[in-house]
């Protein structure tokens, strides 16, 4: 990649974020995005309120849990949006030679144009706060645990429109690389599930046993194939809710928070990486997977924007059919 300053990239942004603005679209959109999303969340705590849906004796903690995921895959199917069109888009109105022919350099422009749309997703993001910073207020969950999982959407929201960008790169059409670009969220939100559950049947062996033995499945040898999933890194990536103590007799039991839907997917990713024993009734913790995920997650984004600078590069010996160069 060429040579890359703040200052380049500060301009391509500002251009990219006034084009937006041009338009009164983006305000009645997010308008639209702050009512639905936090009039959801007060909906949502409303029936934990009056169900008992909070075991943990604190409905704040379902709550951020449930309301965060939401927003998490709210957010990922938006993205596609903001950055699947930023090339193409341009070349198709025949303004990103404009660009081109300034001294500004290809990674500049595709990192410039990856802020833009990067910084219209932290918006959205930010809108969603009262919500989401409800059960913080209320001490039902900590401010670390919350900041935590914020910066992790905050970086899947940047992965997605880092991808969608090289889609529109590559791909002459914006409706195509739109389109590419959902698939890859699909994806990533889906196809890793689908792709584990496929694949589990393929490390299954019969072990003998005393009443004619069963078939033992390896879930230690696959659970990488979850680790990309933005969901998976985001509830594993969040701290632990602290354990809660129950005194019955002489004895003290400890037990998890239930209730709270990060927790339960962080205990059942983590027990996927531990061979699974037929004599114990619970599986134990494994190692963390939320490391393994980001990285995969961050690499593919870095990848998507070396394509995106690669594609932006001047002289053009090659113009792929129909499309405008100014």
């Amino acid at each position: 990649m060429s040579a890359v300053t703040a200052r380049g990239v500060g301009l391509v942004a500002r251009q990219e974020i006034r084009t937006r603005l041009r338009t009164g679209r983006w305000k009645t959109l997010l308008a639209v995005w702050f009512l639905v999303v936090n009039g959801l969340g007060l909906l949502f705590r409303v029936a934990l309120e009056y169900g008992d849906a909070s075991s943990y004796g604190e409905p704040g903690v379902p709550m951020f849990g449930g309301v965060l995921l939401g927003v998490l895959v709210l957010t990922l199917l938006v993205s596609p949006a903001l950055g699947g069109q930023s090339v193409n888009g341009d070349r198709e109105r025949g303004t990103l030679a404009t660009l081109q022919v300034t001294r500004l350099t290809p990674g500049e422009i595709a990192l410039g144009k990856l802020a833009a749309a990067w910084g219209t997703g932290l918006v959205a993001l930010l809108l969603t706060l009262p919500s989401l910073l409800l059960p913080v207020a209320e001490g039902a969950i900590g401010a670390g645990r919350a900041l935590v999982v914020l910066f992790v959407t905050a970086l899947m929201i940047g992965v997605v429109c880092a991808v969608s960008q090289a889609w529109s790169a590559v791909l002459a059409r914006s409706v195509t690389s739109i389109l590419m670009s959902y698939l890859t969220v699909f994806g990533l939100l889906v196809g890793t599930p689908l792709l584990f559950t496929l694949a589990l049947p393929l490390t299954s062996e019969h072990v003998d046993g005393a009443y004619g033995g069963y078939d033992q499945e390896h879930t230690e040898r696959i659970w990488w194939l979850l680790a990309p999933n933005p969901v998976v890194a985001l509830a594993d990536a969040a701290p632990r809710l602290p354990e809660r103590r129950i005194v019955v007799g002489d004895q003290v039991i400890t037990r998890s928070a239930s209730s709270d839907p990060l927790g339960q997917i962080s205990r059942g990713v983590r027990g996927l990486r531990v061979a699974d024993r037929g004599y114990e009734p619970h599986r134990r913790d494994g190692a963390a997977v939320w490391p393994w995920g980001l990285a995969f997650d961050l690499a593919l984004a870095g990848g998507a924007v070396m394509i995106t600078a690669s594609r932006l590069r001047t002289p053009l010996h090659r113009v792929p059919r129909g499309v405008r160069v100014a």
